[in-house]
């Protein structure tokens, strides 16, 4: 695809920047050419073949956190927007690509240092480029007994990762990779370098143990968001467990959802189920495709109906796995107290496979288990999305993740759930894959996140991802109308999410641009990002 340049930029500014840019990181690390420019797309794109595709003008890796400075101040000297990536694995929403198509990607991925991990105090301080591949091995080769909390697929960056509100799968201190943090290094729209909490303090060791230093805390201003270019940042390990606990609760009836809920809410605030709860149907899986359909013909099937046919086909309307880590004496006691408290309160719950697996894994254990769960990067998750060769032509070549975050209660999942059939059904989707019986996800420990159908794209059929984004957008504005929201989205969606945020005239909204207008009166750092854009933008955003 023909480049294109930043928006307002003239060829001959352009150039004189990128020579300037060179001089900086070198020729061979400043991307200007269509090929290698091409490799910052999106390949998840539901924009492919779209004229608003989101496109890079050129691409610098600089190596070292006085590169970043100089390629700040020179983007603020010809006013060159910049888009900051780690790895730039964030696939399903955005990738590498920019939010301001023309916007000169700053690839962090060669700086890619693990600067310090101590295993008494189980911290880690990492560069942007650092993933959890790197991270993991870097701790395997030296033998330390901590756990990192990882995303799938383990090629993401561990700094990315968090900076977009990613999440994971352990212990639910761990599992909010944000939430995990400790501490950052940014170089800041002026060129400047700041650190935050106690590394604003010359000569404290407690950079990485203790989060707010005095005074307002401003990491949050670096999530999601615009303020500037993070290049170091710190986070809380998990200790390596002795062992853990997994088994399966089983309620007999659709209706019985609601005090499940409530039992695996109370097992995890006490800190007792500690992993990430895993809840699924197993009447929904059992049923053939063309029963579902035949459900779901005539509306939103009522609870009582869902009971009625779970007593039918005598499945288990609902299962939730749970995972608990710790010592084994221990998980043992808190085990039995599960199967106590929930079996007295839910009449006919049944508690299934349940084992205790001794820790670290094995390598010959790896197959019956999903390896993030225990801290372990892999990349699995292709196995189960990726395209292969020997696929069918029409086949996706990518898709969109729609996660709406809802209340950790029945009445909220129900009610989200047929929020998406309503969507697909007025859209006239077919077959309707929206399900009662689509469990929740409890990546966060305090809130639920309910998926659509993933939104597929197709580097070839433009009409196609087309309708991906109309019902994307669909089910975004019927979700915001529903107080659901998702916990991030692609940047083609930025600007409708920032602005659903609206309780005293979008007073959140305002006050970030204030913020942005102070911080970066050029707009050089990734303008538009989540919906913030610089004052010398704010009137011709696309």
């Amino acid at each position: 695809m023909p480049l294109k340049l930043p928006p307002g930029t003239d060829q001959r500014t352009f150039d004189a920047a990128i020579r300037k840019f060179r001089s900086v990181v070198g020729d061979e690390w400043v991307f200007t050419s269509e090929e290698d420019v091409d490799t910052y797309r999106d390949p998840y794109s539901m924009r492919w073949g779209h004229e608003d595709e989101y496109l890079a003008s050129a691409a610098v890796a600089p190596n070292e956190v006085e590169q970043v400075q100089a390629i700040v101040r020179i983007a603020n000297e010809y006013r060159i927007p910049l888009y900051p990536i780690s790895t730039g694995k964030n696939l399903t929403y955005g990738g590498a690509a920019p939010s301001y198509s023309g916007s000169v990607v700053v690839d962090l991925k060669r700086m890619n240092r693990v600067l310090r991990v101590d295993d008494k105090r189980n911290f880690a301080l990492v560069e942007p480029g650092v993933s959890y591949f790197d991270l993991y091995r870097y701790i395997q080769e030296k033998g330390l007994k901590v756990w990192i909390d990882c995303a799938d697929p383990g090629w993401g960056g561990v700094m990315g990762n968090s900076l977009d509100h990613g999440i994971g799968y352990t212990a639910a201190n761990f599992r909010d990779h944000f939430g995990a943090h400790c501490g950052m290094e940014v170089v800041l729209p002026t060129g400047e370098v700041m650190r935050t909490g106690m590394g604003a303090l010359p000569g404290a060791d407690t950079w990485q143990d203790y989060r707010y230093g005095v005074g307002p805390w401003v990491d949050g201003l670096f999530a999601q968001a615009n303020f500037g270019i993070v290049t170091k940042m710190g986070f809380w390990l998990f200790p390596e467990p002795e062992a853990c606990m997994i088994g399966d609760v089983l309620v007999p009836k659709y209706s019985d959802f609601g005090s499940l809920v409530e039992h695996i809410n109370y097992l995890e605030d006490a800190q007792l189920a500690t992993g990430r709860p895993m809840y699924s149907s197993p009447l929904g899986l059992a049923l053939p495709n063309d029963e579902l359909q035949s459900l779901l013909a005539p509306g939103w099937p009522t609870t009582e109906r869902l009971d009625s046919l779970a007593a039918q086909k005598r499945i288990p309307a609902w299962r939730v796995r749970l995972k608990m880590y710790g010592p084994a004496q221990t998980l043992r006691g808190t085990w039995a107290y599960v199967q106590q408290r929930i079996g007295r309160a839910i009449p006919g719950a049944t508690f299934e496979n349940d084992q205790l697996v001794e820790l670290p894994l094995k390598p010959d254990q790896y197959p019956a288990h999903h390896l993030v769960d225990f801290g372990i990067p892999n990349m699995q998750i292709f196995s189960s999305i990726a395209r292969r060769p020997d696929d069918p032509p029409n086949m996706a070549d990518g898709h969109s993740d729609f996660f709406a975050i809802v209340p950790r209660t029945a009445e909220g999942c129900f009610r989200a759930l047929e929020t998406i059939y309503n969507v697909q059904r007025k859209l006239g989707v077919s077959p309707i894959t929206a399900s009662p019986f689509r469990g929740p996800t409890g990546w966060y420990h305090r809130a639920f996140f309910i998926g659509a159908p993933t939104l597929p794209n197709y580097r070839d059929d433009p009409a196609k991802n087309w309708e991906s984004r109309k019902l994307f957008a669909a089910y975004l504005s019927a979700v915001l109308e529903q107080g659901f929201s998702p916990y991030r989205t692609n940047p083609g969606f930025h600007d409708q999410l920032a602005q659903a945020y609206s309780f005293n005239s979008n007073a959140l909204l305002r006050f970030q641009e204030q913020l942005k207008d102070a911080a970066d009166p050029n707009g050089v750092i990734a303008p538009g990002r989540y919906g913030i854009w610089p004052k010398r933008l704010r009137g011709s955003k696309p």
